[in-house]
């Protein structure tokens, strides 16, 4: 049984990946999860300089769900180039980083510091909010999706995935203008934009007023959007939203993704990733799949 997958040249032992911002860059949850049995870590969002993220309480919980408003708090490259990736490369898995900047300029200069560094793909964060566009995320105008995927795209050794925003009104849109713009792989969804108020308080449950909305709940949109986009595309979908088992990592597979990335199910129930691989050899068997790149997208 083959559970490989192939990711614009990179190879991954099995599709299974953390999602940005759900795992730091593996330390912590070392503890709990041999990262050798993981396809890839998705490191935490990676600016140029130290982001000292939103004012708190910036998490909250919902409905089969979490609100987060972090802000993409981070060290800078410098110190994760120093403390993070020598961590990763003792594992034997794939390093994957999320990149994040208010401009193109910052974008780029993180790209360009990770040119040399033993780093297998990028994870460009387009939902970002775009300072000298007036803080409209990249990810939300294809023609600004399209733009920073060119610029990125030319200063990049590594391939890279963009990330689409699902605050969009067509999400096919976002991923054409990837696509021409020379992505390499696109992953999605990332969180939707909600709110919540403590009506005791009379006041809003995130200092920022409102978050991004992950888990359970937005795994049927999620599916839906992967499914969109791999018939308005042609490279290879990394989905996520709300995975919390192998039957919904299987259904992303099944609605087109290549690989899935599982976050808010990991602070939970830390240990999903692993069920999640072991799952999905599992449903492979029980349906005689001899390769993993036999269910992508069957269902159509």
């Amino acid at each position: 049984m083959n559970t490989t997958v192939n990711l614009a040249g990179v190879e991954l032992k099995n599709p299974v990946m953390t999602a940005s911002g759900t795992f730091g860059s593996g330390q912590e949850y070392s503890e709990f999860v041999d990262l050798n049995r993981l396809g890839a870590v998705v490191t935490k969002g990676v600016a140029n300089v130290p982001w000292p993220g939103n004012p708190t309480p910036r998490i909250a919980e919902t409905s089969s769900g979490m609100l987060n408003a972090i802000g993409l708090q981070n060290p800078g490259i410098d110190v994760f180039c120093e403390r993070d990736i020598p961590f990763l490369k003792k594992y034997d898995t794939k390093i994957i980083v999320n990149v994040c900047g208010h401009s193109t300029e910052e974008y780029l200069e993180v790209v360009e510091r990770l040119a040399d560094e033993p780093v297998d793909l990028l994870e460009i964060n387009i939902s970002c909010p775009n300072v000298k566009e007036g803080g409209i995320a990249f990810g939300q105008n294809p023609k600004a999706v399209e733009a920073i995927t060119k610029e990125v795209k030319k200063h990049a050794k590594q391939p890279i995935i963009m990330k689409l925003s699902p605050n969009v009104t067509d999400i096919t849109e976002t991923a054409k203008a990837a696509e021409a713009g020379g992505a390499d792989v696109l992953s999605l969804i990332n969180t939707l934009t909600g709110m919540k108020i403590d009506i005791h308080r009379q006041a809003f449950a995130l200092a920022n007023k409102t978050g991004g909305m992950s888990g359970p709940a937005v795994k049927p949109i999620a599916v839906r959007m992967v499914y969109q986009v791999a018939n308005a595309v042609n490279v290879p979908i990394i989905g996520m939203g709300g995975i919390s088992s192998a039957e919904d990592a299987i259904e992303f597979i099944l609605a087109g993704a290549s690989a899935v990335s599982i976050g808010t199910a990991n602070f939970f129930h830390p240990t999903t990733t692993i069920e999640v691989v072991e799952g999905i050899e599992k449903y492979m068997e029980q349906y005689h799949f001899e390769n993993l790149s036999d269910m992508v997208g069957i269902v159509k």
